[in-house]
């Protein structure tokens, strides 16, 4: 795979600053509108081997090394290090200066490092898709998360969940008492029908399989996760530590490996009478078309041999257009900002069956279902 050129990392900033953080983080869209149009910033990127160098790996690598001087000037501006200025005429110079100081410090950790946002608020959409894999199981559900990071989300039975929709109010499911709440706006699309959310997903395994699975009581893995997260959005930093203070006392399981190579050998940690389901989350973005094609024969393999599910929320064309192609209403149009799409795949007689349950935002915070 070839490394990203500098002209496509600015064209990547460029659409990171107009298109996907505009309306929902002030200041990374303006830090990635001047970093477009600056090389030297922009270069940074190219220290990471990744072709999908991305401009979150960028400002995550920055967060990261003021996380260390919380007393800087730029703090002001990082409501996550306690800060409350918006972002104005000063904002880009002092972040420029910051950072070309620091650059062989923030060029490390680009090299180094992925993004490995581990957003717990994603399991407000993954959720109504488990169950309806459970219900279809008709038993508790095994489940395995593919790219876990810290394996937050495999915590989602236990989470609480709001909701709140135009048709019949906030609908409620998990434990009312779970010390992790997520609120989730959900929407129905002309012709859909209200999903049906049980109050609860009976679980009977949990595992989770990541190249570098994260232990969240090691500080440094810990804070690279805080840093992943953009620092104009307080709500999910608060929510990130109410989850890994809960994972903390029933870890699950994180094994390292492939997600293609050791699929097989992972799933089987799970007894094979336990109905499967397969994980993942904003994470085939980050394959080629040959490598995605893999994970699902892969996938096919394993559902040779037991019930299989396979729950995503992925982008269209990264996750389900080979099993459900032509559906232009699930690629964003020209100009329109990123969305997700929340699939779900059940193998019956040895061949896929997919679906398309729901148009979703990046990280949780609302979903239009479409069925």
């Amino acid at each position: 795979m070839t490394p990203a050129t500098l002209e496509e990392i600015r064209r990547r900033l460029r659409r990171f600053a107009d298109l996907e953080t505009v309306a929902t983080s002030p200041l990374y869209s303006h830090l990635a509108g001047n970093a477009a149009d600056d090389d030297e910033i922009a270069g940074l990127l190219t220290a990471t081997e990744m072709p999908s160098a991305s401009p979150t790996l960028l400002f995550a690598a920055v967060h990261r090394v003021l996380q260390a001087e919380p007393f800087h000037e730029l703090t002001n501006y990082y409501p996550s290090l306690g800060g409350s200025y918006g972002p104005d005429g000063g904002t880009w110079p002092l972040f420029r200066t910051f950072v070309l100081d620091r650059a062989d410090r923030v060029r490390d950790l680009v090299a180094t490092r992925i993004t490995q946002t581990n957003e717990v608020r994603r399991a407000a959409l993954l959720y109504p898709a488990v169950a309806i894999a459970a219900k279809q199981a008709g038993k508790p559900v095994g489940l395995l998360e593919v790219g876990t990071s810290a394996g937050l989300l495999l915590g989602m039975d236990t989470y609480a969940y709001r909701y709140q929709t135009q048709q019949a109010g906030q609908l409620a499911a998990g434990p009312a008492r779970s010390t992790v709440g997520l609120h989730c706006a959900l929407a129905l699309a002309p012709g859909a029908t209200l999903p049906s959310i049980p109050k609860k997903i009976a679980t009977a395994a949990k595992i989770g399989l990541d190249p570098n699975p994260v232990d969240l009581t090691d500080e440094e893995q810990y804070a690279w996760l805080e840093a992943c997260i953009w620092p104009d959005q307080p709500e999910r930093l608060r929510l990130f530590g109410a989850a890994a203070a809960a994972q903390r006392k029933l870890p699950p399981e994180l094994v390292a490996g492939d997600a293609v190579e050791d699929l097989g050998a992972v799933a089987a940690r799970i007894p094979v009478e336990v109905p499967l389901v397969v994980l993942t989350c904003s994470v085939l973005w980050l394959f080629d078309t040959e490598r995605r094609a893999a994970f699902l024969a892969a996938l096919d393999a394993v559902a040779a041999s037991r019930p299989l599910w396979w729950v995503s929320q992925e982008g269209y064309r990264a996750s389900l257009e080979p099993l459900l192609p032509n559906r232009d209403d699930l690629r964003p149009g020209e100009g329109e900002a990123p969305f997700g799409t929340l699939g779900l795949v059940r193998w019956a007689d040895g061949s896929p069956v997919a679906s398309a349950l729901a148009k979703t935002a990046p990280h949780g915070e609302r979903m239009e279902w479409i069925v």
